[in-house]
């Protein structure tokens, strides 16, 4: 099953979109009651998808991510040992849906994409060990970590860098039906590939990064794992798109400008 979120004339719903994943001109949002966890009822509304807008597919109270998850990532930027998953956070208020712009800031340069796999937890846990970590999931869908670099590197930590307004791109929809084991990954800027990898390459897989951090926090419906990225991350600009595909799942896309250019 496919969930989203919408804006229709009628205002913002949960929605399953159905219709062949290939074809999205025949498909149709139907609206859910309430929320998509457990199992969805519906309203009996539903609209086609042309003629809604898709948010962000979920409002998750905390973004979870884990950085240099990936053996070529890490090697582009410089090395280290990394035992165990690196663990950092970004602000809720980062999030965008599709088709929203990713806001450069004026003084931030550069500023690079970072296509990752997502995972949308389900019900609330805490200690979940690996093996069950897949009972506390609703479903995945992509991210965008956008990070200012020159912050990065400056701060010597990652809030700033990464937790600006509208440096959480996530979407179009929660796919609860994928197994996330060895998808294909890959990110487009302006049409031309910059990474291509699988998620079977990822350093810790998804049960041992639910494990690491349930052992932490405890993890609430709708939160957010970003699980790291693939080596060929880069810049992005003004008037740049980015889309990020993931099998199985779809493609994340959103347009590139400078806040505060004339």
């Amino acid at each position: 099953m496919r969930l989203g979120r919408i804006a229709s004339p009628d205002g913002v719903a949960f929605v399953a979109i159905e219709g062949p994943p290939d074809d999205l001109s025949e498909a149709v949002a139907r609206e859910i009651a309430e929320h998509p966890f457990g199992t969805p009822t519906f309203t009996g509304r539903q609209w086609p998808l042309a003629d809604v807008r898709l948010l962000a597919p979920i409002l998750a109270s905390k973004v979870v991510c884990i950085g240099k998850n990936y053996a070529a990532h890490v090697a582009e930027m410089g090395g280290g040992d990394f035992p165990d998953p690196v663990m950092f956070m970004k602000p809720n208020t980062a999030i965008i849906g599709p088709n929203v712009p990713i806001q450069l800031p004026a003084d931030a340069n550069p500023v690079h994409f970072e296509g990752e796999l997502a995972v949308v937890i389900g019900r609330p846990c805490k200690d979940v060990p690996a093996a069950r970590a897949a009972e506390n999931i609703l479903g995945y869908a992509i991210g965008n970590d956008v990070s200012a670099r020159d912050q990065q590197k400056k701060d010597g930590q990652w809030t700033r860098a990464k937790g600006h307004d509208t440096f959480c791109p996530i979407g179009p929809w929660i796919v609860t039906d994928v197994d996330p084991a060895d998808l294909e990954l890959r990110t487009e800027v302006n049409g031309e590939t910059k990474q291509l990898s699988r998620t079977s390459l990822m350093i810790h897989d998804v049960g041992a990064i639910v494990e690491w951090i349930s052992a932490v926090m405890t993890l609430l419906p709708g939160d957010l794992i970003l699980t790291g990225t693939p080596e060929g991350v880069g810049p992005i600009e003004d008037g740049d798109t980015v889309s990020i595909g993931i099998e199985g799942i779809g493609t994340l896309s959103n347009p590139v400008v400078r806040k505060g250019k004339p």
